[in-house]
């Protein structure tokens, strides 16, 4: 069992950047962020697994970047240029099994944090 429990969500303006933080308890091969935008499907945005391979979806890729503080146990989300289409609610997972590149499927994770709500206006 893993308990996640995120922070650092806020308002930005566009062009602005935010910092979200996805504190674990208990160990986890495999990492990710997803989020869930007003009226939109849950998505996963980036993920990391032990050996350091990270994945992105295309709409974030050299915005976002995905990190983890083995010592801390903790998850990081560093995001830039954001724009309105990335206000979501961000959930931070885990469990799931180290098995080739990170996943982006929502499946693949058992665990899941409260979510941590990113607001960006134009």
């Amino acid at each position: 069992q893993v308990q996640l429990v995120e922070s650092g969500g806020g308002s930005v303006q566009a062009g602005g950047s935010l910092r979200v933080s996805c504190a674990a308890s208990g160990f986890s091969h495999c990492m990710a962020w997803f989020r869930q935008g007003p009226a939109k499907e849950r998505e996963g945005v980036a993920a990391i697994c032990r050996d350091g391979m990270k994945n992105y979806a295309d709409s974030v890729k050299g915005r976002f970047t995905i990190r983890k503080d083995s010592q801390k146990n903790t998850l990081y989300l560093d995001m830039n240029d954001l724009k309105p289409e990335d206000t979501a609610m961000y959930y931070c997972a885990a469990g799931a099994l180290w098995n080739g590149p990170p996943s982006l499927d929502e499946s693949a994770y058992p665990f899941w944090g409260q979510g941590t709500q990113v607001s960006v206006s134009s």
